[in-house]
């Protein structure tokens, strides 16, 4: 089954705000011994979002007015610390499926893309527009628009950047590498049967 093209992605979505933010910050190292990465999601941005006791802190994960949020718009060097992989797992595991940032760092933006969670680079004024846009009225749609690199929301769109590669990759729904070589198993496995060193 071939993955999906991946050509934009619409939702509503919440301000994050800040630069620096670390995978540590993202999800907490303890919380990286589960054997899967399924329940991530629910400890995503804890220790900012939490109390010790488990009571929510004020916080805009917290917020109801965002509770459907499936658009994250950050500041600059967003995911950069550790090149943990659990950090863009829980934002795709909460229910995120595009960012919005300044920069990235580089790991996490790949391994984002691999989750086939678009990252948009925009201006910061950029992202303060569409921000105040979503903080005005939290129901608002936004489209992350991978072929045209725009974000629309409302009657306004801006222009934003997503790297050449990841762009090219998310639209031709090749932007999980296991994946493809998953798909390609009987090729795989035709190419290891002609090798003279693997039949011994």
């Amino acid at each position: 089954m071939a993955l999906e093209k991946i050509t934009e992605v619409s939702g509503k979505g919440v301000v994050v705000a800040g630069d620096e933010i670390d995978t540590d910050r993202i999800i907490p190292a303890r919380f990286m011994k589960c054997v899967t990465f399924d329940s991530m999601g629910e400890y995503l941005f804890y220790d900012v979002r939490k109390n010790e006791d488990g009571s929510d802190k004020e916080h805009p994960l917290n917020d109801p007015r965002f509770k459907e949020a499936s658009i994250l718009l950050t500041g600059a060097n967003f995911g950069c610390g550790s090149s943990r992989e659990h950090a863009p797992q829980a934002i795709y595991r909460y229910g995120f499926r595009g960012i919005i940032a300044e920069s990235y760092a580089e790991i996490f933006f790949g391994n984002c893309t691999t989750l086939g969670i678009p990252c948009f680079i925009a201006a910061k004024e950029d992202i303060a527009k569409v921000a105040a846009a979503v903080e005005a009225d939290p129901s608002l749609e936004i489209t992350l628009d991978v072929e045209s690199e725009r974000i629309q929301f409302g009657n306004e769109s801006v222009t934003a950047v997503v790297r050449d590669t990841a762009q090219k990759a998310l639209v031709a729904g090749k932007w999980d590498m296991i994946g493809e070589l998953s798909e390609s198993a009987g090729d795989v496995a035709s190419v290891v049967a002609k090798l003279p060193y693997m039949s011994k």
